[in-house]
């Protein structure tokens, strides 16, 4: 291995490397996939993680995943698991934290002989997979998923947003890539500063799950939904950071004028309890998948999604291939996937009111709520998973070549 270039995060020596196509040709590609969530959870990172790992393993290569694991997984993880040490999070403990690389994990990474390390989340983990991998001399990449330093003032910590950007923006420029979910966040990284070579890896849809002709009458009478009802849709995990104070003052303020709109609330986390109690007349179903999972998306009317936290947003993409319009705030994720006034509507950040406006006049004009919705499922049919797979398994090649 031939040392390129270098550059420090913390005082450690970032080593890239060039790599000859012999250290890697004859042999399957190798890939260390370090993440803070794989299995324990069913949040947006492990899912298009398990499906990254899913991929990469039919195309014949060998992923080794390093994560924290939980007394019970959500689900059966993709490829092979080597599990972390790992402790509640403070303040979510339904999330887990490991506290670095421990040294068993280390040697299992030498023995494994990884051509790249792969880094999606930038925490203690990740940081100790980093230094690992610079020692190694083993080219580092990231993918970016979270917006984490928007989360701080969900929970009064906003004073230690400056901090944490730092880190962040330290930790992703040294790593050789970083690959972006939308073009919205990748304008926001350039304007902190940001050096590393950005690539898009987006998002997609499974268009044929997530389709308008899974609106069901049945459904909506199990959940005591009339069938002249209008009903405003929110899917996402219930924590704080997901606005669901300006959530519960739109669905509350709709109801109070029209008893005829309905909400429903679908997904679970630690807010539900006192969301329900704000939202007396919300239907609440709890954590959907699969089939349920599309029919709630396409038995609506209207998508409703206030958080800005987001840096590209599957359940608005979920949503449009339902053939919901989308009325979102104007914020990265949600700016690269709604077409305003098209697609739906983009709506400021935190006006509850604006998106009492906005949601009222989709409910009010069934011709222009069919229009955009109809076009919210073009829009989503750009959105394919295999070209995103495919775009990272390219990455890694052209990086060692």
């Amino acid at each position: 291995m031939n040392f390129v270039a270098g550059s420090t995060l913390g005082g450690v020596v970032r080593a890239e490397t060039a790599r000859d196509d012999a250290a890697f040709n004859g042999r399957s590609l190798r890939i260390a996939l370090v993440s803070g969530s794989y299995n324990y959870i069913r949040d947006g990172i492990a899912l298009t993680l398990n499906r990254l790992v899913d991929y990469l393993v039919k195309q014949g290569v060998q992923v080794l995943v390093f994560a924290p694991v939980g007394p019970k997984p959500a689900f059966e993880p993709a490829g092979t698991l080597v599990p972390i040490t790992s402790v509640p999070l403070p303040l979510r403990t339904e999330y887990r934290v490991a506290l670095g690389l421990p040294r068993a994990a280390r040697l299992r990474l030498e023995e494994f002989q990884p051509d790249i390390v792969h880094i999606a989340v930038p925490d203690l983990l990740g940081r100790g997979a980093l230094r690992a991998a610079q020692e190694m001399n083993v080219p580092v990449v990231a993918s970016y998923h979270t917006r984490y330093e928007t989360y701080l003032n969900h929970y009064r910590l906003g004073v230690a947003q400056p901090l944490l950007e730092n880190y962040l923006d330290r930790f992703y420029d040294a790593c050789r890539e970083l690959y972006v979910p939308s073009p919205s966040m990748v304008d926001v990284l350039k304007a902190r500063g940001l050096r590393v070579e950005m690539h898009l890896w987006p998002r997609g849809v499974d268009s044929s799950r997530f389709h308008p002709s899974k609106r069901s009458t049945a459904w909506r009478a199990r959940r005591g939904i009339g069938a002249d009802d209008l009903v405003v849709l929110f899917v996402s995990r219930l924590v704080r950071e997901k606005q669901l104070a300006t959530l519960a003052y739109v669905l509350q303020t709709l109801k109070d004028t029209d008893p005829a709109v309905r909400s429903v609330v679908v997904g679970e986390g630690p807010e539900r309890k006192s969301l329900e109690k704000r939202l007396p007349d919300t239907i609440f179903t709890g954590f959907q998948e699969g089939e349920e999972l599309a029919q709630a998306y396409a038995s609506s009317d209207v998508f409703l999604f206030p958080s800005e936290t987001e840096s590209f947003g599957n359940v608005t993409l979920e949503a449009m291939a339902c053939g919901l319009p989308a009325v979102c705030a104007d914020a990265t994720g949600s700016r690269s996937l709604v077409v305003p006034n098209v697609t739906g509507i983009l709506v400021e950040p935190g006006n509850g009111d604006s998106f009492v406006s906005a949601v009222r006049m989709l409910l009010s004009d069934r011709a222009l709520r069919e229009r955009m919705g109809a076009r919210a499922r073009e829009r989503s049919l750009e959105f394919g998973w295999e070209d995103p797979m495919r775009r990272i398994l390219q990455r890694y090649e052209a990086l060692l070549q």
